[in-house]
């Protein structure tokens, strides 16, 4: 692994994204960004719109009004340009493809000798998505997206569907591939996304606050809301 020379650093701007489903406004004053090297933690409680979010930024979700932007040039779909990668919340990966196909196209070529070295794929890389179990399949479609060619990457509930002994070693590879790429993950196990952010947005009342400390979270009566 390296870091990027701060010159070569890329910025993903996300700003003034407006939100409505049936003349309820879900997101109204959103700010964020994400240099590569960062980690960005998005919390809020359910409802709040934090997959809705990520959805515009990847570009399969149309809001009234938005402006995302890497470097101040304007993206109108983040999967066109294959500059953004997304892992959704439901199973993403074609059923009857094998695992090493799906990983050459997918896998940035600097990551492709840790990617195979995973247990995950050397145990299951010669089946079919068809063939694997649904804690397989998920710890292998949160690595393909960890290790895209996309120089950013949006997680929705990448800790939720797998054990926490997988959590566990999912968060270092996490934190190793930051230093190339800028990373946004949100889940309903805050604990594990304030464990590996370097900067928290809270999505509260469809403005996003950036937190400076956790304390904020009770602030806003987030943490407060978890059971």
């Amino acid at each position: 692994m390296f870091l990027l020379d701060k010159i070569d650093m890329q910025t993903l701007k996300v700003d003034s994204i407006q939100l409505e489903f049936d003349g309820r406004k879900i997101l109204r004053d959103v700010y964020l960004s994400c240099t590569q090297g960062q980690i960005i933690g998005l919390l809020g409680r359910n409802g709040c719109g934090k997959s809705s979010l990520l959805k515009i930024i990847f570009g399969i979700l149309t809001p009234g009004y938005k402006y995302i932007s890497i470097n101040d040039e304007f993206i109108h779909k983040g999967y066109l340009s294959s500059r953004i990668a997304y892992l959704p919340q439901e199973n993403y990966l074609p059923g009857n493809v094998q695992i090493h196909k799906l990983a050459k196209m997918l896998i940035d070529a600097a990551f492709w000798d840790e990617f195979t070295e995973h247990p995950a794929y050397k145990k299951h890389y010669k089946k079919t998505v068809d063939q694997l179990s649904g804690g397989e399949l998920r710890i292998l479609e949160i690595l393909m997206v960890v290790f895209n060619k996309a120089d950013f990457i949006l997680l929705d509930e990448p800790f939720t569907h797998i054990s926490p002994v997988q959590t566990d070693e999912f968060k270092p590879i996490l934190k190793a591939c930051a230093k190339r790429k800028g990373i946004i993950v949100t889940d309903h196990q805050c604990y594990n996304v304030l464990d590996v952010s370097d900067k928290i947005v809270l999505l509260n009342d469809g403005c996003t606050k950036h937190i400076k400390h956790v304390d904020e979270l009770i602030t806003y009566h987030y943490l407060s809301g978890i059971k």
